[in-house]
């Protein structure tokens, strides 16, 4: 089965595996890549990187795992361009911070040399494997993706393998106020929650909204019973009675 890498970068790109979970990640070939120590001070995390917000929880559990069985798989970074011995990370930033959180000095490392749109690309997808990004995270690499190969919502759905409806409807995410949005992000409300306040245009009814699913704790077909009420509100059954003038 052929990768999404090598869906993006053509027949002669590297193939990398589906990542698994946060200890199995991206494979690489050992036997004709060299494994290098790096001092920690010398990486910088990637400016593509689509994850906005890191679980401090889970990165500390990677640093226990780290720390009793060491790193299984290296991270893989490239050259900074224009700073002299300073790399930039391509795949392994939860690594990286867990290595960090341990006052590792230095980190095994693979030295790629790779440009903009591959090193944006690999990073956007390795996350997308992950299945654990928010649904704002997975609209915005959906859509810098969609930048970055000039393609239709239709070609990218295909080369990622998921249905162009799933790419359609995380994209129409980011239409949603800035404020619903961070719900998301944060894990306030979910997917299905946003996408009932879709229907309300009014943005102060849609933070009240957002403000009384998370004091009530309502699932989303309690949320969009409200939001039925609010578009459809039920006369009272005296004024149905009256007679009309």
């Amino acid at each position: 089965m052929r990768s999404p890498f090598s869906r993006f970068f053509g027949g002669g790109a590297k193939q990398e595996p589906e990542v698994k979970n946060e200890v199995e990640v991206e494979e690489v070939s050992m036997a004709s890549e060299e494994v290098v120590k790096i001092p920690i001070v010398n990486i910088i995390p990637n400016r593509y990187q689509p994850r906005t917000v890191f679980d401090d929880d889970k990165i500390e559990e990677l640093s226990r795992t780290i720390h009793t069985h060491g790193v299984i798989q290296p991270i893989v970074v490239r050259p900074k361009e224009g700073a002299q011995g300073m790399y930039e990370i391509i795949a392994g930033e939860r690594r990286y911070r867990a290595m960090k959180k341990l006052e590792w000095e230095e980190v095994p490392a693979i030295v790629r040399s790779l440009s903009d749109k591959e090193t944006a690309s690999i990073a956007l997808i390795e996350n997308l494997q992950r299945e654990e990004l928010t649904a704002i995270e997975e609209a915005l690499a959906y859509q810098q993706l969609l930048e970055l190969h000039s393609l239709t919502q239709e070609a990218l759905a295909q080369r990622l393998g998921k249905g162009q409806s799933t790419v359609a409807n995380k994209l129409r995410l980011l239409k949603l106020p800035t404020f619903v949005q961070e719900a998301i992000l944060h894990r306030e409300i979910s997917e299905r929650h946003a996408r009932a306040l879709i229907a309300i245009k009014d943005e102060q009814l849609q933070r009240q909204l957002i403000e009384a699913t998370k004091e009530y704790d309502w699932n989303v077909r309690q949320l969009e019973e409200q939001i039925q009420l609010l578009i459809n509100p039920v006369q009272d059954e005296e004024e149905t009675d009256k007679p009309k003038k």
